[in-house]
């Protein structure tokens, strides 16, 4: 068994390098980009019931984003990591720290204030959220392409048109 704290590069981290975004842009999608928005459309859902629900969900999220971002950065340690995925791995874990340890806390105290009757509501802080989302998901994205044009190379078949035959007909 390889020992994961060897700087060697292993299928397991040139896996994680690609499922790992996966995972994260899926949950980004199925929450941040369905859930939220749905969930105040459900009947009998009120403004302080949704935002409830939207604490409790946002906050486990973001420690599901922390805990797969901690394992990509164990991934990226290793040898032969590209620069262009490093850069891009390094900037998505600066966006999520940023949003978990900036904007979320905010949302919170704006939260609390909505919650507790003394304010209505509507901030630009969300916003700051869903850019921070949307940072996130090119940056996924763009990982995603990156792992996997490494992983992954098409050779032509041998005797096709491709490998310089030509084709009769």
């Amino acid at each position: 068994m390889a020992n994961i704290f060897s700087t060697q590069d292993t299928r397991l981290a040139a896996g994680a390098r690609i499922l790992l975004p996966a995972v994260w842009l899926g949950l980004i999608i199925g929450i941040s980009l369905i859930e939220a928005p749905l969930k105040f459309t459900a009947p009998g859902i009120t403004i302080p019931l949704g935002l409830g629900i939207g604490r409790l969900v946002f906050a486990a999220m973001n420690w599901v984003e922390l805990v797969i971002a901690v394992i990509l950065l164990w991934a990226l340690l290793k040898s032969g990591v590209d620069r262009a995925y490093r850069s891009v791995a390094s900037g998505l874990i600066g966006v999520l720290i940023i949003k978990v340890l900036v904007i979320r806390p905010l949302l919170n105290r704006r939260t609390d204030a909505v919650l507790a009757g003394v304010d209505e509501g509507g901030s630009a802080l969300h916003l700051f959220y869903i850019a921070a989302d949307g940072l996130l998901i090119v940056g996924l994205i763009a990982a995603l392409i990156l792992a996997v044009r490494r992983w992954v190379t098409v050779r032509p078949a041998v005797g096709s048109a491709a490998a310089g035959d030509r084709v009769s007909g």
